[in-house]
């Protein structure tokens, strides 16, 4: 994978997605977006995080390169899509598990 490619299924690892997941901004990313109908684009700052232009791209950036998302340029913004197709072609059921954890936390 090179620049601001998003990496092939092929290419997207397990431990990389996992480490992009594990940031709390990042997951709320991703559960807002898997919570969309498929092929939802919305820009970086629709998500509302608590953190500077900097840091937002850092997450957006690290999401992309985990594979997680792709990030259209739609003029003067970027779109983030869900790359659900692909990660459910690559890790089977990771997007199930990560929407029925999240309904567990919200039933508490």
């Amino acid at each position: 994978m090179t620049g601001d490619v998003e990496p092939t299924p092929q290419e997207m690892e397990l431990g990389t997605v996992l480490a992009a997941l594990a940031d709390k901004h990042r997951l709320r990313v991703i559960l807002t977006l898997l919570a969309e109908p498929d092929g939802t684009e919305r820009t970086c700052s629709s998500f509302g995080l608590p953190v500077s232009k900097a840091t937002l791209t850092h997450h957006f950036r690290t999401l992309r390169a985990a594979g997680l998302i792709q990030q259209v340029n739609r003029g003067n913004s970027n779109m983030a899509q869900l790359r659900r197709a692909e990660l459910e072609a690559r890790f089977p059921g990771l997007l199930d598990t990560l929407r029925a954890e999240n309904d567990r936390r919200e039933s508490r």
